[in-house]
């Protein structure tokens, strides 16, 4: 998909043709493993860097195309939100000081990021597998980048799903929402990190990278929240696979893969399976213009860009994932490692990026036709533990019970030291590297941990969005003094009165919120504003949308003694929004003659503001 002129296929003439193309690309595939026609003898490291993109206050900025002119780096290029970017760094030889290379090659580039991103609007960069502050309102369609291949990917999955989109996560906590497009998978922000593979060790090293994913993903979780929800350790693992899901419920009942996925076995015969499998399980979606052919191409000593089979495999998303590439007309193969989060420091990035590699380096001849030797369902089982509980997870390794930290210290971590002196890394990056990782799991503390310690302990004493606020503040000072994140002290609340902007309905309101629905009971009311010592009560329909509200002068004004909720409410609702200040609700409160306003976010409830608040803040 990183082709701007992409369209989706309408019609049998489109199809056809995409078929067509999609069919020589894999006869010239063939061939060329066939022929071993690849690049030998020599192994390079890439990586891309998504990042996040945030105003003053630490909120989500949407300025993504404004600081991408004022970079104007071909290294920089847009994401699916506007309030995310995407650095491409440059591939590297993997021997010697090339991991120290990498995160000078980072350190250049998001400099670049922070000092363009500060002349628009004083914008700043964080690195964040999720960012803490967004809200559902951020989230909508006008906050996607407005780029035909997003716009074309988001319309055809909507058109497959009709507006059947939702999130259902859980956790320590639960998130159920409804959404209107893809852009929820825009929240999550990774560290995507490429290995060159020969021909000759691609199958065993892909089915290598999928046993381990779920080891290594454990010891480097940096998302553990969403919209304030507590969920996985690596919430982006079920964020991505659900915000792009485009099957409904008959797709459901037939049993077929989500675009996103780990996969359902393991390769055996020919890494051309990968591509294969993928082109029977789904559906092409998109299409571009095509001169020529990759048959062609290739017997004219041209060798193809598999332009149509790229295009396909980029609408699909694998954790790990075999790319195909060419560079001065000689082609390579590479595993492109999609579940390592951006953050917390470029430090814990490039430590991340290191013991994936190692490991990757190190894998023992007796792990090869590892279907013989370990069920693929135990990957894929380990992979969804350490999404959910990260460094806490327990493992079943090659039949073995392992923890997290056991498995990582006692065998991951000397097999990836093995790896990279194989490789000739030097053993400065080696050791300082993998120091980082051994330390995150003494200390154990990885990202997710110190955001969750953060948040429970900034919420004793201050608001969930300040909380929010100053968990990215804090971020973001710590990535700037690149501190790996097992040396992060705690989030606080002293921070800089630049963090939060003051009397915002988000941080006086009332969050816990009691509804009833119209079709309730009158007397039941009476209970419930009894029981509970209020006053007022939003009223909402069987969509759960706000309808009205009922009040205790509702109340004391009615004389059926079997009313309904609907037939006394107040109907003509007035409501707010949480980014209002104190001001703002107080004459529209004043203006309106009303005592109270529901919050909205986006449509949904989220608060409650009174005329007894406004005292409360007025006293004090």
């Amino acid at each position: 998909m990183g082709s701007q002129s992409v369209k989706a296929i309408d019609t049998e003439a489109q199809r056809k043709e995409f078929t067509k193309q999609l069919l020589h690309d894999i006869e010239a595939l063939a061939t060329m493993i066939e022929t071993d026609d690849f690049e030998k003898g020599i192994q390079r490291i890439g990586a891309e860097q998504e990042m996040c993109i945030v105003d003053p206050f630490y909120r989500p900025s949407f300025n993504a195309l404004e600081i991408l002119d004022e970079i104007n780096d071909p290294h920089f290029t847009t994401e699916l939100g506007l309030f995310n970017m995407e650095a491409n760094l440059d591939p590297l030889e993997l021997e010697g000081n090339c991991f120290s290379q990498l995160e000078n090659d980072l350190t250049d580039l998001l400099a670049k990021a922070h000092a363009a991103s500060e002349k628009i609007e004083n914008n700043k960069i964080v690195l964040a597998g999720i960012l803490p502050t967004f809200k559902r309102s951020d989230l909508i369609f006008e906050n996607m980048t407005p780029h035909q291949r997003y716009r074309t990917l988001n319309d055809i999955l909507k058109k497959i799903k009709g507006n059947d989109f939702k999130l259902r996560i859980r956790g320590v906590d639960e998130l159920i929402l409804h959404h209107e497009s893809i852009l929820f998978e825009a929240c999550n922000t990774s560290f995507q990190v490429h290995l060159q593979i020969g021909l000759d060790d691609i199958i065993d090293k892909y089915n290598w990278s999928q046993a381990i994913a779920g080891p290594v993903l454990s010891v480097m979780t940096n998302a553990p929240m969403l919209l304030g929800k507590e969920l996985w350790s690596e919430t982006r693992i079920a964020l991505f696979q659900q915000s792009v899901d485009q099957r409904n419920t008959s797709h459901l009942l037939r049993e077929q893969k989500p675009r996103v996925s780990f996969g359902t076995d393991w390769i055996r015969n020919s890494i051309l399976d990968v591509f294969t499998d993928d082109i029977t399980r789904y559906k092409a979606l998109v299409t571009t213009d095509f001169e020529g052919n990759s048959v062609d191409d290739l017997a004219n000593g041209i060798k193809p860009k598999l332009k149509a089979l790229n295009l396909h495999n980029g609408t699909l998303y694998k954790w790990n994932r075999v790319c195909y590439g060419v560079a001065k007309n000689v082609a390579h193969l590479r595993i492109e490692n999609r579940y390592i989060p951006a953050g917390p420091s470029i430090k814990d990035e490039i430590a991340n990026a290191l013991f994936w590699v190692g490991v990757m380096q190190g894998m023992p001849d007796n792990y090869k036709n590892i279907w013989e030797k370990m069920d693929f369902k135990d990957a894929r089982g380990n992979f969804i533990k350490a999404a959910r509980t990260g460094i806490d997870s327990y493992f079943n390794w090659f039949g073995k019970g392992m923890s997290a930290k056991e498995l990582a210290l006692e065998v991951l971590i000397p097999m990836a030291k093995k790896g990279l002196k194989k490789s000739n890394v030097s053993d400065v990056d080696i050791v300082y590297y993998l120091g980082i990782i051994t330390q995150r799991i003494k200390n154990n503390i990885t990202g997710s941990k110190w955001q969750i310690r953060s948040s429970r302990k900034l919420k004793e004493t201050i608001s969930a969005e300040e909380t929010n606020i100053l968990l990215t503040y804090n971020l973001h000072k710590n990535q700037l003094q690149n501190i790996p994140v097992h040396q992060w002290e705690l989030a606080t609340s002293s921070a800089n009165e630049e963090t939060h902007s003051h009397n915002k309905m988000y941080k006086v309101m009332t969050k816990e919120v009691y509804v009833v629905n119209e079709d309730d009971l009158v007397s039941l009311i009476e209970k419930i504003m009894d029981w509970k010592n209020i006053h007022h009560l939003p009223v909402v329909n069987v969509d759960n949308k706000i309808v009205g509200i009922i009040s205790a002068t509702n109340l004391a004004a009615n004389t059926q003694p079997d009313a309904f909720v609907k037939d006394i409410m107040s109907s003509d609702v007035i409501v707010g929004y949480p980014e209002m200040t104190v001001e703002e609700a107080e004459k529209q409160m004043t203006a309106n003659n009303v005592a109270c306003l529901p919050i909205l976010d986006n449509d949904y409830l989220v608060g409650i503001f009174t005329k007894n608040d406004l005292l409360k803040i007025q006293n004090n």
